[in-house]
């Protein structure tokens, strides 16, 4: 039998989805890629990994190919943390003003899109460059900025440099009333028909280390925090307060209606049909 090829998304925001797949004993069981969001959204499309996360506009250009495991995903039900707009200016004076993208996060820079034109009203010059905030806003009025990146601008380089810090979660939940979902865990069509028990159990994984890590969720950031530039209590409060890993019937809702609002020019039907994994019988059960 082969193992699962499984991705990893290498930013903090999913350290408490893998962390505590050594402590279950799963995490021998798969073939984990380390890469970054975009990469790894690609790797599945591709069929070079079985199940991983995908940004959540990768996955509605192919919800066809894919199948969407239950109960987890990468989100925020109001601030996130970890994508922000960090800006000179008012957002509402950014029309025709730079607006640099140190983010190759597809769902990330559509969300910043969506929030400055349609709820600012304001239409900015974009342009894509390294995450560097020092150096995005040597060029531009303003920067998205999303992962580790976003919270290092918006933890000490903003403050520090009395720039405004917009929440790109908080932003939308305030728009909308609905959780904003970034990435979810899908399994390709085709792998989960040929290989339903292997699917269930790399879900049933994924929950478990999710459901440990939070639980311990001051002991992940005390570990954390040995390596990262972050103190623990704030890698705490990230982990269990910034972060929604669920994906329920409201996240659900988020995911439809960014799809409805952003449709038009992004590759995919307003109605997309978001398939969730149906539960497979254990090994040994009928």
């Amino acid at each position: 039998m082969i193992r699962p090829r499984v991705g990893h998304i290498q930013f903090l925001n999913c350290l408490p989805l893998y962390w505590g797949l050594a402590r279950t004993g799963n995490l021998l069981d798969l073939d984990l890629t380390k890469d970054t969001p975009e990469k790894l959204s690609d790797q599945l499309v591709n069929g070079l990994l079985d199940i991983g996360p995908i940004t959540c506009v990768e996955y509605l250009r192919h919800a066809r190919e894919l199948v969407v495991l239950p109960d987890i995903a990468v989100g925020s039900d109001g601030p996130v943390m970890s994508c922000v707009i960090v800006s000179k200016v008012p957002l509402g004076e950014l029309d025709g003003r730079r607006v640099a993208l140190g983010s190759t996060s597809r769902t990330s820079v559509r969300l910043a899109r969506l929030l400055l034109e349609e709820r600012e009203g304001v239409r900015p010059e974009y342009f894509s460059c390294p995450p560097d905030l020092d150096a995005m806003l040597a060029e531009a009025d303003a920067a998205v900025l999303i992962g580790d990146p976003a919270l290092r601008a918006s933890l000490e380089q903003a403050p520090r440099q009395g720039l405004a810090v917009h929440d790109l979660g908080a932003m939308w939940k305030e728009w909308t009333g609905l959780p904003f979902v970034f990435a979810v865990w899908a399994a390709r069509r085709e792998y989960a028909e040929r290989h339903p028990e292997m699917t269930a159990a790399v879900h049933r994984a994924f929950l478990e280390s999710r459901d440990l890590s939070l639980a311990e969720a001051g002991k992940v950031a005390e570990q954390a925090a040995r390596w990262e530039e972050f103190d623990a209590p704030v890698l705490q409060t990230y982990f269990s307060e910034a972060l929604d890993f669920s994906l329920g019937e409201r996240q659900l809702a988020g995911l439809t209606e960014f799809a409805r609002r952003v449709a038009h020019d992004s590759g995919f039907p307003a109605d997309v049909d978001v398939r969730l994994l149906q539960s497979a019988p254990l090994i040994g059960q009928v």
